[in-house]
């Protein structure tokens, strides 16, 4: 348990270098304070530029992936590995450590962003095979309704199921997915209140049907 403990802490402390907010110290700004709030790829690019949001996305899918890829690899010297865990169990462990290390980091009052960049690059960690129909499925609801929260949400539904149909049997991964998935929405939840409303911001430059009213 003594690995368990010190593999998800670092993985969670990880995650709690969001992009946004790095970078952000060298611009002299806080995105939280702008926009819609978010410490978010998507809240960068609104409010900061494509460029800036480039780095927060490198950040913050690239934090994911070395929580998932990486850390659980790490010897401790001292420590013996738990074989009732195993690896596969700490690399699970580690990526739900790293997601809400980036949704909830110490360092920044626990404002963090909604973790979507990051479980991408979790899922990148634990099966490659995974990114391409979780990211088709994002893009093309994004492009469909202009939505980058429901994009994100129903990405996460397109995740369970390519993990049942890729992996069928892996029902730890499975439940992680699940979890992945509800943990999504609940970020999400300002989201669909304002979509819900009428008031939630489309990405216009992507969204198909942008010359309809919105």
């Amino acid at each position: 348990m003594l690995e368990l403990g010190l593999k998800t802490l670092l993985a969670y402390f990880l995650g709690t270098l969001l992009g946004s907010l790095l970078l952000g110290t060298f611009k002299g700004v806080d995105i939280r304070n702008s926009g819609s709030g978010n410490a978010g790829a998507t809240n960068a690019l609104r409010t900061q530029g494509k460029i800036f949001a480039i780095g927060v996305l490198i950040i913050d899918i690239g934090k994911g992936l070395l929580a998932t890829a990486w850390v659980p690899t790490l010897t401790f010297s001292g420590i013996t590995p738990d074989p009732e865990i195993g690896q596969y169990g700490l690399v699970l462990a580690c990526g739900v450590a790293v997601i809400l290390g980036h949704v909830y980091p110490v360092w920044f009052a626990f404002r963090g962003g909604k973790g979507v960049a990051t479980i991408f690059g979790v899922i990148a960690g634990i099966d490659v095979r995974l990114i391409l129909p979780v990211g088709v499925s994002w893009l093309c609801m994004l492009v469909a309704t202009g939505y980058v929260g429901l994009a994100s949400m129903l990405a996460g539904v397109a995740l369970v199921v390519s993990v049942y149909c890729l992996d069928p049997g892996n029902t730890p991964l499975l439940l992680f997915s699940v979890l992945v998935t509800l943990f999504v929405v609940y970020t999400h939840r300002s989201n669909i209140v304002r979509m819900y409303s009428g008031n939630e911001h489309r990405v216009r430059r992507l969204w198909l049907f942008r010359s309809r009213k919105a």
